[in-house]
């Protein structure tokens, strides 16, 4: 689900912006390696606080599931992030790991890098990033309209036409990131007003309805979810193309006209205040012209998540999105810092996802499980954090087999 895809509302109003800085190889000579907004300082595995203490099975079964997704790897990840080569050598040898054995692998096969945002004029250097959280909501639904079930889920249209991160189009603005296919060419897709009062008629269908506008439009901020049908069956809904229209927080709105304030801005609680003001919920979500369609697939594993935009399931607490213009699905990175309800004081997750309001070099989305528990655990995190990206060594020529348990790094 590519995702996001979109983080909760007050995440998106303080996402970390991003600073253009040049690309150089990981071991190029002419300085540290850096990719665009930051600088990588290497760092020692034993130098990162919780290293020990970390449950690194429990990544290492993330980064399998991860290597195995059938999503594209984003076009424009830079070079920085190590040869492709590397890392499919990294994820062939991952297979014959044994979990107690994990921490070693990571350090036999990835250098450790702090990412590090220089400074640039009056602002200082950074080295904390922004992690938000992100979750799969679980949902009432019906497969046929009725009482109680009255906002209806909608298919993916077949005049969509997508486009892949940095793609344009001939005579459409780059702001739309998909556009309606017509005879003379592709023309801004509707938004969602437009959607909502009809506009793409016979062009998709309902594929379930749900309890009211306020679901769907939860719905379509996480980019996925689980919904519960009458009889007790569960279908999971996933993500499956948006109108290309620009994303507006709906928490920004809230904030803006002073309806809530943005501490302690819960997913909860603004959906309880538009279900309280239904006239001013219609107009504020409407104020977000993006739209997302949708697919439905049998939930074949409770345990597991949505598929991220890598093909993968999701691990709750171990799979992270990124920025998909910067860094590869599939790379592990270590959180150097406290997250809400976890122990330690680091996490080993991997990239395994994307999303729009997820911009920059230290900025992630941590996917952390399904439900109304998660959700309120994912509206709980928007902390500062350290973010360690781990790149692929370069694996010996022709060699992708596993290193022995004892080979860990120099």
């Amino acid at each position: 689900m590519p995702r996001r895809r979109v983080s909760l509302p007050a995440a998106a109003v303080l996402a970390v912006a991003a600073v253009s800085v040049p690309v150089r190889p990981p071991h190029a000579a002419e300085g540290p390696p850096a990719v665009p907004g930051a600088v990588l300082e290497p760092v020692a595995f034993n130098a990162l606080p919780g290293w020990r203490e970390d449950d690194a099975g429990a990544a290492l079964d993330a980064f399998r599931r991860t290597c195995a997704g059938s999503g594209p790897n984003p076009p424009q990840a830079a070079d920085v992030t190590g040869s492709p080569a590397d890392l499919t050598a990294a994820c062939a040898a991952a297979a014959e790991v044994k979990p107690a054995d994990a921490r070693k692998f990571f350090e036999a096969r990835f250098s450790a890098y702090r990412i590090v945002r220089p400074a640039s004029g009056a602002e200082p250097e950074r080295r904390l990033g922004f992690l938000t959280g992100y979750f799969e909501p679980e949902l009432s639904g019906s497969l046929e309209p009725g009482p109680g079930y009255t906002a209806p889920v909608l298919a993916r249209p077949d005049d969509l036409v997508s486009l892949a991160p940095g793609e344009t189009a001939p005579g459409l603005d780059p702001i739309y990131r998909a556009g309606r296919r017509t005879e003379t060419g592709l023309v801004p897709y509707p938004d969602r007003a437009a959607i909502e009062d009809g506009a793409l008629g016979e062009r998709t269908r309902p594929l379930l309805w749900l309890r009211d506008a306020v679901d769907l439009f939860v719905l379509q901020v996480q980019g996925s979810g689980r919904v519960r049908l009458p009889d007790g069956r569960s279908m999971r809904v996933l993500y499956d193309g948006k109108n290309g229209q620009p994303y507006t927080s709906i928490g920004k709105l809230l904030v803006a006209e002073g309806h809530l304030p943005l501490n302690g801005l819960s997913l909860e609680r603004w959906t309880s205040w538009l279900r309280a003001h239904p006239d001013h919920a219609r107009r504020l979500m409407r104020m977000n012209a993006s739209y997302i369609f949708f697919r439905t697939e049998p939930v074949t594993d409770p345990a597991l998540g949505p598929p991220g935009a890598a093909g993968a399931p999701l691990s709750a607490g171990r799979s992270m999105a990124v920025d998909g213009n910067l860094w590869r699905y599939g790379l592990p990175f270590w959180l150097e810092g406290k997250l809400p309800g976890q122990p330690g004081r680091g996490h080993l997750v991997v990239a395994a996802d994307t999303g729009s309001a997820i911009v920059g070099p230290a900025r992630g989305d941590l996917y952390v499980g399904t439900g109304p528990a998660a959700g309120r655990a994912a509206g709980d995190l928007h902390d500062r954090m350290g973010f360690i990206v781990l790149i692929p060594k370069a694996s010996p020529a022709g060699n992708a087999a596993a290193p022995a348990a004892g080979e860990t790094r120099p």
